[in-house]
C-alpha cells in the first residue's frame, strides 16, 4: 500500500488498511480518539447521555477536586477565566446561526495577495473538511505568452 500523510502530524506512513488516516505515534492516536469521541458525541444521543452520567458520577465521587486544582494551578485558572467569555461568545454565535461545527479551515478565494508564491513540484492534498483520501498531485509551471 502507498504511504500517506498522517491526518494529525502530516508524517508519511504506510497504513494497514484503507480506513487508517492516523499514524501510530501516541499523540496522533490521542488525536484520533478525540476526533472519534467528538463525532460520537455529535451523532449518538445514547453515548452523549452515558458520558454526561459518567461525568456527574465522577464529580460526585471527587468533591472539591476543581477547587483544589484551581488553588494549585493559579495561572491555568486565570487563563481559563480570561478565555471563557470568548468560548461563551462563540457558542452563542453558533447557536444563533444554527451551525453544527466550527470550520476554521474554510478556503477563501481571495486569500492569496500576491504573485510571489509559485508552488512547483509534488504535493499531497490532505482533506480537512470532506471525507476523502489524500491525493498526490504534481504542479508544473507554464510559461505565459
Amino acid at each position: 500500500m502507498e504511504r500517506i500523510p498522517c491526518a494529525h502530524c502530516s508524517r508519511l506512513f504506510t497504513p494497514r488498511n484503507r480506513k487508517q488516516y492516523f499514524c501510530n505515534k501516541p499523540g496522533c492516536q490521542k488525536a484520533r480518539k478525540a476526533a472519534w469521541q467528538r463525532m460520537k458525541m455529535n451523532t449518538d444521543p445514547a453515548y452523549k447521555a452515558d458520558e454526561k452520567f459518567s461525568q456527574k458520577k465522577w464529580v460526585k465521587n471527587n468533591p472539591g477536586y476543581w477547587t483544589q486544582y484551581r488553588k494549585k494551578n493559579v495561572d491555568k485558572a486565570e487563563r481559563n477565566r480570561a478565555l471563557q467569555p470568548i468560548r461563551d461568545r462563540r457558542r452563542a454565535e453558533r447557536r444563533a446561526s444554527g451551525a453544527k461545527m466550527d470550520a476554521p479551515f474554510l478556503a477563501k478565494m481571495d486569500a492569496r495577495k500576491g504573485n510571489e508564491f509559485n508552488p512547483v513540484g509534488r504535493f499531497w492534498l490532505v482533506p480537512v473538511l470532506a471525507k476523502m483520501d489524500a491525493r498526490k498531485v504534481s504542479i508544473y509551471a507554464i510559461a505565459s505568452g
